[in-house]
């Protein structure tokens, strides 16, 4: 699934991140822990080139524990400094300024060589849309300053915040990448919200998500709609995950469409429990 989406105002965001950059000590990337992988995006390796990097694997709350321990591990084996975080909990304030300062030790020790100890160290803080990074700034913060909405593209403007321990940060609007060519990818990044739901043809994300709820988590789909996985192939399934709720058209058929904004949403909310679409290779 190809996916060409991508509004005005993220190129514009692109050039001012790019500009901004210079007075950037680190960069910290939000991605969404559910999919580590697809919800990076590939072009901040150019754009931020030569800054020292961080990520949070954010809405960990809704992932699959196991397997985000186990991108921990992977990031954490390629340099990266790295946590796992609950956007909408809150309490990893002090996580995330203790790892700040571990991404930025070799600043703060030569800050402090040169006499200049405290000296506030600033971040960027950087995602594509619809990984939590506004509630994720949120809590960070401890009030409801940042926008935050659970739909792609609201934030718009750079904002600086302050945090103790002589931090600043500057959070960003999110950016996605101009085409996104990858199948795989695509559909994850729709599972998830990331893309506007009005430009995908919802009934067959649906069906690519059942699939991959057979595959690894077979026990999910019986266990809130009380249909196997046995039930016929991935369209039989959602029809009668439509039957099961009651979503129905005239002549008794199932509403297959309201089925799949049904499954999406309850995924997206959590209600399906803690899924990770993707494992590290």
């Amino acid at each position: 699934m190809s996916i060409n989406w991508y509004p005005g105002h993220m190129e514009k965001s692109r050039r001012i991140m790019s500009r901004d950059l210079k007075n950037i000590d680190a960069v910290c990337e939000i991605t969404d822990a559910r999919i580590p992988k697809s919800s990076r995006n590939p072009e901040l390796n150019k754009i931020c080139s030569g800054k020292r990097r961080m990520l949070v694997l954010n809405r960990a709350d809704q992932a699959d524990p196991d397997i985000t321990s186990e991108w921990l591990d992977y990031y954490k084996n390629r340099g990266y400094t790295v946590i796992a975080t609950d956007s909408e909990k809150g309490g990893f304030a002090k996580a995330f300024t203790a790892a700040a300062a571990k991404c930025c030790a070799d600043l703060i020790a030569k800050n402090n060589e040169k006499g200049q100890v405290g000296r506030v160290i600033r971040l960027m803080i950087v995602g594509i849309p619809n990984v939590g990074k506004s509630s994720f700034i949120n809590r960070l913060i401890g009030k409801k300053s940042a926008i935050a909405a659970d739909k792609p593209g609201v934030t718009r403007a750079n904002q600086w915040y302050s945090l103790e321990g002589g931090f600043d940060f500057m959070d960003t609007p999110g950016l996605l990448w101009p085409k996104i060519e990858d199948d795989e990818t695509g559909y994850k990044l729709a599972f998830t919200g990331t893309v506007k739901d009005d430009i995908l043809d919802l009934e067959d994300v649906a069906c690519r998500f059942i699939r991959l709820l057979r595959n690894d988590y077979p026990s999910v789909i019986y266990d809130r709609y009380g249909v196997s996985c046995d039930d016929g192939d991935d369209y039989d399934i959602l029809g009668k995950i439509a039957q099961k709720r009651s979503l129905m058209l005239r002549g008794s058929e199932p509403d297959t469409e309201r089925a799949a904004k049904m499954l999406l949403t309850e995924f997206r909310s959590g209600k399906l429990g803690r899924i990770t679409l993707e494992k590290p290779l």
